[in-house]
């Protein structure tokens, strides 16, 4: 088992059986098109506000999952600024969603949170066995990752109004997709009773 870090002082939650992912909500969403998707994740976005607050409350932690969108130089803080300094069109969802000095964050490639990344380190470091999925875009990030989540028995949990597609039907489909095969709890977030979610069952030997 790794050495839990006595210098966090308590400030960051070092142990949790449920933790919330925020999958490339750090987006500047400056692409061909992005206008369809811009409002939309605007309110997803202070729906998933709302959720890491009462997160925070329930000492649950925030990891966000982040793809570089290319910028192999740089780093995530230097992916916030360039979101929240540059004329960009994702920057309100980014000024809703700032990462804050006691969130964790991971870097990944490409679609999935788990594909070569140090995710399955830190989720197995903080005793994490129920995932809350949520962020950009729905119907690939998100299930991507809800796949491979699902692959290694997290359980996991969908609010419906925390994620976001270039479409709504896209979007709908995805839920669908997570609900029936990934077995997901769907709901809307304010419908989650996160001090439920921190408790589980007594394992039998």
């Amino acid at each position: 088992m790794p050495v839990r870090n006595e210098d966090l002082h308590g400030n960051v939650p070092d142990k949790s059986p449920v933790a919330l992912l925020l999958i490339d909500v750090i987006n500047d969403l400056d692409f061909e098109g992005s206008e369809q998707i811009v409002r939309p994740a605007i309110e997803m976005a202070r729906h998933l506000a709302a959720l890491k607050r009462r997160a925070k409350q329930a000492k649950i932690p925030a990891i966000y999952v982040n793809d570089n969108f290319g910028r192999w130089r740089s780093d995530f803080s230097k992916q916030v600024t360039h979101c929240l300094e540059d004329d960009v069109p994702g920057k309100p969802i980014v000024e809703l969603l700032r990462p804050g000095p006691d969130d964790y964050f991971v870097l990944k490639p490409k679609h999935s949170a788990f594909y070569s990344t140090a995710l399955d380190i830190l989720l197995d470091y903080l005793g994490v066995r129920r995932l809350i999925l949520t962020g950009i875009a729905g119907n690939l990030c998100v299930l991507y990752t809800a796949n491979d989540a699902y692959m290694r028995d997290f359980e996991l949990c969908v609010p419906v109004d925390c994620i976001v597609s270039n479409t709504r039907e896209e979007n709908d489909y995805a839920i669908d997709q997570m609900r029936r095969f990934l077995k997901a709890e769907t709901c809307r977030s304010d419908q989650i009773d996160l001090m439920t979610a921190m408790k589980f069952p007594d394992e039998k030997a």
